[in-house]
């Protein structure tokens, strides 16, 4: 069978170790609450290899690289329209997932941050994720409040998702190797996905801090409510990077009760 060549524009860096693979598809632990796994950007297949072992759930596949696409057909042709040749970040998921599902996978580091997002938008269907990206950003999601990674990202996943930095892959496992360290994480949804306050609004709220996150938040959030408006307490005499999750929804319900 011939080789997939790796392509630069598609950011793919295809792993060679399988014992690092074996370890990936290990990582997923929700067995009880998902039939379902979605492996974004196969390649050749390492991590598939693993998946489609496993008794405990159904896998499938997609890849936007019709070569790595054609290459998986012919490997895999017990999967059928369970391998798919599209862009996951276009991916309307109800249209192939009724239930929750998890995705995982060694996702093409130019667009990690847009695959993160995609799975922040429907956080309602995918509850765990585990997956490989550059050490940056897996350090950024799983970056804990006062820290220089922590940010709208660190933010936003924590609010739904337990984070997990798993364990970090080193260059020469992959082919081509990347110029930077890689790292695996977790995300665990947490019981309903949902945030005791106007979720809109706390977006606002955090995207406001850390837009201007060398000032306080007293003067971040006066783009959201009239400064006159704006409640007294201790949170908004901090920057962003201070804050948890928890705060940021209390600081939420506090403008929203002033609006």
């Amino acid at each position: 069978m011939s080789i997939v060549k790796a392509k630069k524009h598609l950011g793919q860096h295809f792993l060679t170790d399988k014992n690092i693979a074996g370890k990936i598809v290990d990582s997923l632990k929700l067995h009880d609450q998902y039939t379902q796994v979605l492996e974004v950007g196969p390649g050749m297949g390492i991590l598939s290899d693993f998946l489609l072992q496993k008794t405990e759930y159904e896998a499938y596949l997609i890849d936007i690289d019709t070569e790595s696409y054609q290459f998986l057909q012919k490997k895999y042709p017990q999967l059928g329209s369970r391998l798919i040749n599209a862009d996951f970040l276009e991916m309307d998921f109800k249209t192939v997932f009724q239930n929750k599902f998890a995705i995982i996978g060694n996702f093409p580091y130019n667009i990690s941050s847009q695959i993160l997002f995609k799975v922040l938008d429907n956080r309602q269907q995918v509850i765990e994720v585990v997956g490989m990206f550059q050490k940056e950003v897996a350090e950024r999601c799983s970056a804990k409040p006062g820290s220089k990674e922590y940010g709208i990202l660190s933010v936003f996943l924590q609010a739904y998702y337990k984070v997990e930095y798993l364990f970090t892959v080193k260059a020469g496992v992959f082919n081509p190797p990347p110029k930077v360290l890689s790292a695996v994480i977790r995300l665990t949804r947490n019981e309903t996905g949902l945030l005791d306050c106007d979720e809109k609004l706390f977006w606002q709220v955090v995207k406001a801090g850390f837009n201007q996150r060398r000032k306080t938040l007293r003067n971040a959030v006066s783009a959201i409510i009239p400064k006159d408006r704006i409640p007294e307490d201790a949170l908004l005499d901090l920057r962003a990077e201070r804050l948890s999750v928890a705060d940021f929804v209390r600081l939420t319900n506090m403008i929203s009760d002033q609006r």
